[in-house]
């Protein structure tokens, strides 16, 4: 008889566990589906995303500023007024080709030697972004600097003339030119401040909010 009833005890115990944890199955199911809706989940596109406004755009994830493009002389100052932020690794460069550009020169020279002692000259004077160009038929200029638009190329002559550099040139030149953008992840409000601040400061450049670009 205790055997019996030892039995029925075990029994008893062994479906109460099990409807248990059936009930428990059942109800961390039931918890996941009402948490997880894929018909709710709507994925932004980069310009959905600049919409959003810096504020809710640094609290996202895989989000990424986007600043340029800058020339080499340009990238190695923009580096040092980025310095101050300590972005560290959540800084990157991203190389891009620009095809139709804008040159400032001065000349043209009929021997190279005269263009070459012109460009000393500039040097002399603490002007950057100069060398020396064939321009064909015997003649040479001085390159001032090749700039993604008309309006950074004429601001970069401005600024010569102004130092009494001249007259500067400006012309469409059709020629790939290499350039760089910077590129910031997960950025903050004052990183996306400061980007904007600087983005006046470098005349032609562009400041992008958006998705991370993908590597190569």
């Amino acid at each position: 008889m205790r055997i019996v009833v030892l039995l029925l005890v075990i029994a008893n115990l062994t479906l109460f566990a099990y409807t248990r944890l059936d009930a428990a199955s059942r109800g961390e199911a039931s918890r996941l589906k009402q948490q997880v809706q894929p018909d709710k989940i709507k994925l932004l596109t980069p310009p959905q995303v600049a919409a959003l406004g810096p504020a809710k755009v640094a609290a996202l994830a895989d989000v990424c500023v986007e600043w340029g493009p800058l020339s080499d002389v340009e990238r190695v100052k923009a580096l040092a007024d980025l310095e101050p932020l300590q972005l560290g690794r959540l800084l990157s460069q991203r190389r891009v080709d620009v095809d139709t550009v804008y040159w400032v020169s001065v000349g043209p020279f009929a021997a190279k030697p005269a263009a070459d002692r012109r460009s000393a000259e500039l040097r002399a004077q603490g002007i950057s972004d100069i060398s020396t160009v064939d321009i064909g038929r015997g003649q040479y200029a001085v390159s001032l600097g090749m700039f993604r638009t008309e309006i950074a190329a004429r601001a970069r002559a401005d600024a010569l003339a102004r130092q009494g550099v001249g007259p500067p040139r400006v012309e469409p030149r059709q020629q790939t030119m290499a350039q760089t953008m910077l590129v910031v992840r997960d950025p903050q409000q004052p990183v996306l401040a400061r980007f904007k601040e600087l983005q006046m400061q470098y005349t032609g450049s562009d400041v992008k909010v958006g998705a991370c670009p993908t590597s190569s």
